[in-house]
């Protein structure tokens, strides 16, 4: 089980989190047992790329009859599914979800991080600002 032991993933924290792999229904872990999963692409022969990460109160259910496994085999090349648990807290669950959600980007996760209120707009940079022809012409910038 060299290729398919557990691996860990990092959050956007700095913490790294430790997960199982699960080929089967026979690995899975016993129903009513609460935690993260994670769908992944396996490129080349060590490189994972998560394609979703999600949390569950029961692993075994939620797994068994997921609605975005058949999209992420399909479409995306799901490979492997990665188990954390137990983690009985509801709360500790969707702290560790989002910050792997922040930290690797999975492409299937639709999930916007809202930004706090008030927050400053990025700025454009002052190179791409001094070269628009546009400004160079007198034209004044588009306002949406």
């Amino acid at each position: 089980m060299f290729f398919f032991g557990a691996h860990s993933w990092r959050g956007a924290s700095g913490r790294r989190y430790r997960f199982k792999c699960v080929l089967t229904k026979n690995g899975m872990p016993p129903g009513g047992t609460g935690g993260i999963y994670i769908f992944v692409r396996r490129r080349w022969a060590f490189f994972l790329e998560t394609l979703y990460v999600g949390k569950a109160a029961d692993l075994r259910s939620r797994l068994l009859g997921h609605e975005k496994w058949g999209r992420a085999y399909w479409y995306y090349g799901a490979t492997e599914r990665y188990v954390l648990g137990p983690i009985r807290d509801e709360i500790d669950r969707r702290r560790i979800e989002e910050d792997l959600i922040k930290g690797l980007k999975p492409r299937m996760n639709d999930m916007e991080i809202p930004a706090a209120k008030g927050a400053a707009k990025p700025k454009r940079a002052a190179a791409a600002h001094a070269f628009d022809i546009g400004v160079l012409l007198g034209r004044r910038p588009h306002r949406a």
